[in-house]
């Protein structure tokens, strides 16, 4: 729960940090907490559509919750950034998870 904490307080002093946001989200996982972590990693990729690493963890978190659809839609959003950025190895990480889901 500290680290909760303390990433809540970094939020206060910059509240459009995505490192930050996605730290926080990858914490509420952790506590079990999805509708919160969605929250922020939708709120990152609205505001910062380049930040890649979200992509994967909110398509699995839908994943877990056995909503497909918006998981396969998110792999899909995120190996389209990924080649936009050419960053290749996102780009094979999202798309193994989408073909796991998918096929």
């Amino acid at each position: 729960m500290e680290r909760v904490e303390k990433l809540k307080e970094f939020l206060k002093l910059n509240p459009a940090d995505s490192f930050v946001q996605h730290a926080l989200a990858l914490e509420y996982i952790k506590e079990g907490n999805d509708p919160a972590a969605q929250q922020l990693f939708e709120e990152i990729l609205l505001r910062e559509p380049g930040y890649i690493g979200s992509y994967y963890h909110l398509a699995k978190l839908f994943e877990r919750n056995n909503n497909t659809e918006k998981a396969i839609k998110w792999y899909e959003k995120g190996m389209d950034q990924a080649k936009k950025a050419g960053d290749n190895h996102a780009y094979n990480e999202l798309r193994s998870a989408y073909e796991e889901l998918v096929f």
